[in-house]
């Protein structure tokens, strides 16, 4: 089978969740090739769409959050073809260069450029990858084949804009396989912290170390920073002595990051969908002092609402709750259980069978 994966870099999830379902693919011998639609050549739709996502979440994050909340519907979602259509010529000739059998999209901006090629005529199946946990409008699109969701509120959210439940699998967003491998790794028996990481910038994770070193309690604080390596050096010159019954590693990029999940009692990060799906299969706790309002926002608010995640009003309040962990372990045990029920359906075989099926279809 020859699949085409269609991505784009407005925040690295939908990269992450592209590479993951390559792999995967890859391992039982199916040709793959992934394309971001959106290349720097594309100068307009890179400046709006790429370059305009981060500078609007990293500094007018409430304008950001009420585009996304403008855009969420059936009539105003229909202005972003204008701004696409360019993007869309693009993908067609990819499409006729690689001829797959399969076309995956896991960002929503890909379902509205195939449900425009296959109305005009293209006809490959086509899978849908929501990689957040409330699937937005610009999803919906009856020429979607399948989608891939992250649970079953989120297929309850496509069921609202009337997809059909025939369409929807909610088996988690592709993460990594050894996310979802069971080790016998013992928890350290200091209280420990991983911090991810660098779409935090350094502010965020900055303000979270001020509040973590004054804690009164023995703490082990791992930083991930991935590819920032100015975070990285940052936080290195500020937080990597050792400090009284602190014990702080700044890390770069690494592969390791299951290994670290699995040493830790609880994450601190921004609630993004494919971090948020890595932490749900290591069954690690979330604490959350920051979310870009929009995707972030729900995401954490579901998480909130099934006990799998705090969300904090402030910064100040980040001490108070790891104290609390610390006096009563039962805290994070019942998060745990509530992780486990999230984790329980998450398949990258039934992705692979569903593959297999749209692909025996469009040939029968």
């Amino acid at each position: 089978m020859k699949i085409l994966i269609l991505t784009t870099s407005t925040g690295q999830g939908h990269n992450q969740a592209a590479n993951s379902l390559a792999k995967t693919y890859k391992a039982k011998n199916h040709t793959v090739s992934i394309f971001d639609f959106i290349p720097e050549e594309k100068k307009l739709q890179n400046l709006l769409i790429v370059e305009g996502y981060e500078f609007l979440a990293k500094n007018l994050p409430k304008l950001y959050g009420k585009l996304y909340k403008i855009t969420d519907s059936k009539l105003t979602n229909k202005s972003l073809n204008l701004l696409l259509s360019p993007i869309k010529n693009l993908v067609y000739k990819k499409i006729l260069i690689e001829k797959p059998d399969l076309i995956i999209g896991t960002h929503p901006f890909a379902v509205k450029i195939i449900g425009n090629l296959k109305s005009n005529g293209l006809n490959v199946p086509f899978i849908s990858v929501v990689t957040d946990f409330k699937a937005h409008y610009t999803y919906v699109n009856p020429a979607v084949d399948a989608y891939i969701t992250a649970t079953e509120y989120t297929k309850n959210t496509l069921l609202i804009r009337k997809v059909p439940e025939n369409k929807i699998y909610p088996v988690g967003i592709p993460i990594r396989e050894d996310f979802l491998y069971k080790t016998t790794q013992k928890k350290n028996n200091r209280f420990t912290i991983l911090i991810m990481g660098g779409s935090m910038g350094l502010s965020g994770i900055e303000a979270s170390l001020n509040e973590l070193i004054n804690n009164p309690n023995p703490l082990d604080i791992m930083v991930i920073c991935g590819k920032n390596e100015i975070l990285k050096k940052n936080l290195s010159n500020k937080f990597g002595n050792r400090r009284e019954n602190k014990n702080i590693e700044i890390l770069g990029f690494t592969k390791d990051i299951p290994y670290y999940m699995e040493k830790a009692h609880i994450l601190i990060s921004k609630p993004g969908g494919l971090t948020v799906s890595e932490a749900i299969a290591k069954k690690l706790p979330l604490v959350s002092p920051f979310a870009i309002p929009g995707q972030e926002q729900e995401n954490l608010e579901f998480l909130e609402s099934v006990g799998a995640a705090v969300a904090l009003k402030s910064i100040k309040d980040l001490n108070s709750t790891i104290n609390r962990f610390i006096i009563n372990p039962l805290l994070i045990d019942e998060m745990q259980k509530s992780l486990e029920k999230l984790a329980k359906d998450f398949s990258l075989e039934t992705i692979l069978s569903l593959s297999n099926k749209l692909t025996k279809k469009s040939y029968a």
